[in-house]
């Protein structure tokens, strides 16, 4: 194991050489889920595919909201704790380790869901030799672990809530299969990827009249 500090959005943060090195270009996301918090009911963020979580604790820092951030590695649990301490969350910041299926309680709503989920079609990731196999690999299309993210946000996003999902094309985004009542009502390209707003279709209806 190798601490590797590094910065995100001005913050000085640490992660582990076998984790995903965070990507600088992804503060876009914890930027719009800053933006859009103070719009949403009371409710704590879920952050999913959470790996040092940088983008969920830099979206949520200031706005005093609670953040349950999750992912399946072991050593990701150490590293979003020591994060949250470096910026004074600690106390609004819980960390579960585990599938994202079985790791949230039935009855648990969140106001917002962050995703970063693998997103690299499994014969693609040799094209990245750089990045644990684990940390990127989507499956065949891309689009496992994203179809599991958006099954937790079908089951526990608030009515009146929002998602936000990273993924690495506009043809992903496309190709998305939506459970239930999810719709997409933004989309923003980036050099690197792509973000995906997402709510529930009577909240859509509504902020569209």
């Amino acid at each position: 194991m190798a601490r590797v500090d590094f910065t995100f959005g001005g913050l000085d943060l640490t992660t582990d050489d076998r984790l995903l090195e965070p990507r600088e270009w992804t503060h876009e996301q914890s930027t719009w889920a800053a933006d859009l918090l103070p719009q949403l009911p009371e409710g704590p963020v879920l952050e999913l595919c959470a790996g040092a979580g940088h983008i969920g604790l830099a979206g949520v820092r200031g706005s005093g909201r609670r953040l349950v951030a999750v992912d399946r590695e072991e050593l990701a649990a150490p590293t979003i704790r020591s994060n949250a301490e470096r910026l004074g969350l600690t106390e609004l910041v819980e960390v579960r380790r585990g599938d994202l299926s079985e790791v949230i309680a039935p009855d648990e709503r969140f106001a917002m869901v962050i995703a970063d989920p693998p997103w690299v079609p499994t014969a693609g990731i040799g094209r990245f030799p750089q990045d644990p196999p684990g940390a990127i690999d989507g499956g065949d299309d891309g689009l496992s672990v994203a179809s599991q993210c958006l099954a937790v946000i079908a089951e526990h996003l608030l009515p009146e809530g929002i998602a936000l999902l990273q993924l690495g094309t506009l043809d992903q985004v496309a190709a998305l299969d939506l459970p239930g009542d999810l719709v997409v009502d933004e989309v923003r390209e980036y050099p690197r990827g792509v973000l995906a707003r997402l709510s529930r279709l009577s909240r859509a209806a509504g902020s569209s009249r």
